[in-house]
């Protein structure tokens, strides 16, 4: 089985390879494409089962190990993923790529916002020892703010996440 970092490898590259080719197609045949790429999505579950996205992130938040090895997350909340597809349908101005993404964060800054969310679970205590300090980046929510998301708080992100995880009774906490 594949770890979730090299998943996220292969995953990324064949993310890249269809967006390419889609690009490609459009063009050559006169289409208009608007490409919608999101971070690694968190939020509530829809569906009745876990998806590898979802695995991944409550295998961190349980146990500490990291889904990314620098410990750098791209989250957005998979609302704000739904309602951008929703405006990049209906806006005729919508064009090119657009970054879905609301926060870029280490693990750490994840832990402390779940230490405040449940103190009795005492996250950062727990995994001290685990935590990644790469350098930080951003990413521009300039294009989709234009495009009219308006992100999800990364705190009411982490929390309908946990909660939905626990009310489907794929975690215990």
């Amino acid at each position: 089985m594949l770890t979730p970092f090299l998943f996220f490898l292969w995953y990324h590259l064949s993310k890249t390879l269809a967006e390419t080719a889609a690009v490609n197609f459009s063009k050559e045949n006169g289409l208009d494409l608007v490409v919608i790429n999101p971070g690694f999505v968190i939020g509530p579950l829809l569906q009745p089962t876990l998806n590898f996205t979802s695995e991944a992130f409550m295998s961190f938040i349980e146990t500490g190990k990291e889904v990314f090895a620098d410990g750098i997350y791209m989250l957005v909340d998979v609302r704000d993923i739904a309602i951008a597809h929703i405006l990049a349908f209906d806006k005729a101005e919508a064009n090119g790529r657009y970054c879905i993404v609301g926060d870029v964060v280490r693990s750490s800054e994840i832990k402390m916002i779940l230490d405040k969310l449940y103190p009795n679970l005492g996250f950062s205590q727990r995994y001290k020892d685990k935590c990644v300090e790469a350098q930080l980046y951003s990413i521009s929510k300039v294009k989709a703010e234009s495009l009219g998301v308006d992100f999800t708080p990364l705190e009411v992100s982490l929390r309908d996440t946990i909660e939905s995880l626990k009310e489907k009774k794929f975690m215990k906490l």
